[in-house]
């Protein structure tokens, strides 16, 4: 049966009230909440980017039953990966084994600050492979020793594990990313419901089961032009793709690079408004995709306390009712 989540996105709300979120969120009847983990929101009008990792431990210990994970955490630059073990174990104990350790290969917007400049797409993937094999030693309970072409481990260990250990999720966008990370992670993380992404990642995956875990940005409102607008206001730059929006360096690049779309645009892509079928719908289509959990992003902190009261109501038993 799919797992239905909620996105608590750190660039639109403050620490506060994203923790406050993820109570409401699993009240609502979620059954997973994701967090996303960035240095600088994409566009100016979301004004948000507190630090992933302390909320994450503050979001343990207000929920009981939903599992948490990062969406996603980039291990290549910002993070030593390393740190990155450290900082999932210990959300693991804090959480029961309730935490998944998302990865990508990350976006410039986040990861120049530590003035590294910023790799082609092929670097990070070696980069990423990398900073896998460590984590995974480290989340496994060795004692690891790494020398790779770009990272460097001295007598690392973990000395606090969950019971449970941690699963990886890694995100992926095309042939290349599924071939090479598919056989190292357990599970799939992808934005688009493209079932040759699935398909191939079972092949490269093998006999391994692993979760497909999407995200939907969806603009619930009562008013469909109050939606529409928020939706153009803070996620017009969701339309780039990933391709480009992994390259621009900060919030003035993405306004001129979405300085163009209009709100017509983004409500073609985005459901907007109060029809809760038309979220439903587009849940469905990462379902029949063989995704099997959705996390919905329901975009702008304005309302988002009545959204989760219409979600535990309503949209929560439409979607287990499919």
């Amino acid at each position: 049966m799919p797992s239905y989540g909620y996105t608590l996105m750190t660039e639109q709300s403050g620490p506060r009230q994203l923790v406050r979120y993820a109570a409401a969120a699993e009240r609502a009847g979620f059954d997973f909440e994701v967090m996303s983990d960035h240095y600088f929101p994409w566009l100016r009008e979301q004004g948000h980017a507190g630090y992933a990792w302390s909320m994450l431990g503050a979001v343990s210990q207000v929920t009981d039953r939903v599992e948490l994970m990062t969406y996603v955490t980039c291990p290549i630059m910002r993070y030593h990966p390393a740190v990155v073990a450290q900082k999932a174990a210990t959300v693991g104990v804090l959480s029961d084994g309730r935490f998944t350790l998302g990865l990508g290969a990350g976006e410039n917007l986040n990861e120049h600050v530590v003035g590294q400049g910023w790799p082609p797409v092929n670097v990070r993937h070696e980069m990423l492979d990398e900073s896998i094999t460590i984590i995974r030693g480290l989340l496994g309970g060795g004692d690891v020793n790494f020398a790779g072409q770009y990272f460097r481990v001295d007598s690392a260990r973990l000395w606090d594990l969950p019971e449970r250990p941690v699963e990886i999720g890694v995100a992926v966008s095309g042939e290349q990313s599924v071939t090479r990370f598919a056989p190292m992670a357990d599970h799939l993380i992808a934005v688009e419901p493209e079932p040759a992404l699935v398909q191939r990642w079972d092949q490269c995956a093998g006999a391994r089961q692993s979760r497909k875990i999407g995200q939907l940005p969806i603009c619930w409102d009562r008013s469909r032009d109050r939606a529409v607008e928020r939706a153009h206001r803070e996620f017009r730059w969701f339309g780039g793709g990933w391709k480009v929006n992994a390259e621009l360096a900060g919030p003035a690049g993405f306004a001129g690079a979405t300085q163009f779309v209009r709100p017509e645009d983004v409500a073609d892509s985005i459901p907007c408004g109060p029809d809760l079928e038309a979220i439903v719908a587009a849940v469905r289509e990462y379902e029949k995709a063989g995704f099997t959990d959705v996390a919905v992003v329901q975009i702008g902190d304005e309302g988002q306390d009545e959204f989760l009261e219409v979600a535990e109501r309503e949209l929560v038993p439409a979607l287990r009712a499919g």
